[in-house]
């Protein structure tokens, strides 16, 4: 896969609450990890501020869609 698609299918999320999620930070972006199991239960899979992957309730985040130079600017390549 070249990096112009996998950057177009990486998705972003802004964090809108962190309540009692220390390792969350309110107004950053976080890349979304695939789990189509989480995404049923209301959840999303995210790299959190301590570099491992947990399951945040869904509604702490806002789906954000960026342009192709701003996800390249987060570094987007999975």
């Amino acid at each position: 896969m070249t990096m112009a698609k996998a950057q177009s299918k990486t998705k972003f999320v802004l964090c809108v609450e962190n309540r009692e999620c220390d390792d969350l930070e309110k107004g950053k972006v976080y890349v979304i990890l695939s789990d189509a199991k989480a995404k049923r239960d209301g959840f999303l899979r995210i790299v959190d501020e301590s570099g491992e992957d947990y399951l945040y309730p869904e509604s702490y985040f806002v789906p954000l869609d960026l342009p192709s130079k701003a996800k390249a600017a987060l570094g987007a390549t999975s």
